[in-house]
């Protein structure tokens, strides 16, 4: 056995979620390892949609530019019951949010946060195997094995599992997977479609029997490239009675994602299209397919210690309305900048108990809400269709209840602590001729940032120096947090240009519309996005130091 090496963190699993974990820690200057037991990423199209808020955490990564380039759009959903068109969905989102919703396969996605990570030094080490782990009040030891069978023992400081829904990470915890799981199986097909449907929209079509039970079901989402798309229907009888839907690929009582088996053909899937696609249709070109299963679980405690535990490997659900993959992205990244504000000792390790506090929870009503639609459809959901959407855009998760929310401040409609960030554009600086969006000036920071809005210069300079001597933790680099001040809109754009710290005037009043500012008032943004507290101008000082004594001794 080789001599153990050290590092920070172990992360097993190199999906799109241990993969965004090692991609958030190395911006923050974090040593880590990467490993997966595959020899090679699946060339298979399973998680495809890319959420609007996913979107934005790529691109205050930097990332969001190459996504775009190799995705294609999602426009909406067109639902039909029975051969008749029952619902038009489009996926429409408020002017200020930044990016709409974006087909992609798993593969490409991989691939593209692969290379981020590889670009900040970190390679993920391919065919090498969790076996074991044991932690201790200083660590965590890892027992790794290579596909040629050596053997390597690790020493770790904390060890995150994106492994799966059949984690051996979770496992190694004990912790408890409760849920159930769908009677039916399912064939999904990568696939061309020669046909006349609408560019850019999923189609959902279904046949109900006389009881008003669905027994029959195609849903098609489109990918990139022409005519293109990952296709899911029910499990044909004839592959049934060969064991295609056959219990979970490992014995762990999980039954859910690829099994093993039989693959469909072709002709299984153009069986359905022809029994219900809305228009006819002619497939071709199929470059994948298999036979999955659906449960919907979820553990009962996000962290043990040292160990972590994120995406499927702590929650599983139906892939209605793409939020499996983008919640453990989400999870990564919530999880990260903690994680290396600990390990660079500003802040205590009990701040890392509010990831189980805030993710959990998000966890278990994503869970809950894909099941209903899995069963009924989103179309049954009774909210209203801005918060649906909004919703389905994974942008109206918040943490108001967390451990890490400052004290409320200005109206209960106003985004406070807890809440997103929202994004705004129309911010004018001194020399730029072109207005920036709050994205951009947010773009590549790994610290948290605080906004300064106010109606003069020289009081924003002076709020300026007293954040400056307030402190935060800082960067990496030691230099505290970022400071922006946003002058008003009302006021003159004068002055700007002599403070110390970022300037911009509201020239479009976005700003003012979206945050509700009342009178001078700050707002710290966390590295992962979310508003850590907001506060008059007045009350810096007591602000910062509250939220500052809930980074370094949260219990």
């Amino acid at each position: 056995m080789e001599h153990a090496r050290t590092t920070d963190v172990l992360i097993v699993g190199a999906g799109p979620v241990g993969l965004s974990a090692a991609a958030e820690l190395r911006r923050h200057g974090v040593r880590c390892r990467l490993v997966d037991r595959l020899l090679a990423r699946l060339p298979y199209a399973k998680a495809v949609g890319i959420q609007p808020r996913t979107l934005e955490i790529w691109d205050r990564m930097g990332l969001a530019r190459a996504a775009l380039e190799a995705a294609v759009p999602m426009r909406g959903q067109l639902i039909y019951v029975n051969g008749r068109e029952q619902a038009r969905i489009d996926l429409v989102l408020p002017p200020e949010v930044p990016y709409g919703f974006a087909a992609l396969p798993q593969y490409e996605t991989e691939r593209l946060i692969e290379e981020y990570v590889g670009g900040l030094g970190t390679f993920t080490e391919r065919g090498t195997e969790l076996m074991s782990f044991t932690q201790d009040e200083d660590g965590v030891t890892a027992l790794l094995r290579t596909d040629s069978g050596a053997e390597e023992e690790l020493r770790v400081r904390y060890l995150i599992g994106c492994d799966g829904a059949h984690s051996t990470v979770r496992k190694g915890l004990g912790l408890s997977f409760e849920g159930g799981a769908f009677d039916e199986g399912y064939m999904l097909a990568d696939v061309e479609a020669d046909w006349d449907m609408p560019h850019g929209y999923g189609v959902r079509s279904i046949h109900r029997g006389d009881d008003g039970s669905t027994d029959d079901v195609l849903v098609c989402i489109p990918l990139p490239g022409n005519g293109r798309y990952r296709m899911s229907t029910l499990v044909p009888p004839e592959l049934s009675e060969q064991g295609a839907d056959r219990g979970p690929a490992q014995g762990d009582g999980v039954a859910h994602g690829l099994q093993s088996g039989g693959a469909p053909e072709l002709a299984h899937i153009q069986a359905v299209v022809d029994r219900l696609a809305p228009t006819p249709a002619t497939l071709s070109h199929m470059r994948w397919s298999s036979v999955f299963r659906i449960s919907h679980r979820i553990v009962d405690r996000y962290a043990d210690g040292r160990v972590f535990v994120a995406g499927d490997a702590a929650h599983i659900h139906p892939p209605t309305g793409a939020q499996g993959m983008n919640t453990g992205i989400q999870d990564a990244c919530n999880l990260a900048w903690k994680l290396a504000l600990v390990v660079r000792g500003e802040a205590g390790p009990a701040l890392l108990t509010s990831y189980d506090a805030e993710r959990r929870p998000v966890g278990e009503e994503v869970v809950g809400r894909t099941v209903r639609h899995a069963r009924k459809g989103i179309e049954a959901d009774p909210d209203d269709p801005r918060t649906i959407m909004l919703r389905e855009a994974q942008l109206l998760i918040g943490y108001r209840d967390g451990p890490l929310a400052g004290s409320p401040h200005g109206s209960a409609d106003a985004p406070q602590p807890g809440d997103r960030a929202p994004d705004c554009t129309g911010l004018a600086e001194p020399v730029a001729a072109y207005p920036s969006r709050l994205l951009d000036i947010l773009r590549g920071r790994t610290a948290h940032v605080v906004l300064l809005y106010g109606a003069d210069a020289a009081g924003l300079a002076e709020a300026a120096e007293t954040v400056r001597a307030e402190g935060l933790p800082p960067m990496t680099d030691g230099t505290g947090p970022d400071t922006v001040a946003v002058l008003a809109r009302e006021a003159e754009p004068t002055g700007l240009e002599s403070l110390a710290v970022a300037g911009y005037r509201d020239a479009a009043g976005e700003f003012a519309r979206l945050y509700r500012p009342d009178g001078p008032t700050g707002f710290v943004v966390r590295p992962d996005g979310y508003l850590g507290t907001r506060f008059p101008l007045a009350d810096t000082v007591a602000a910062l130091s509250e939220y500052r004594a809930k980074l370094s001794s949260l219990t």
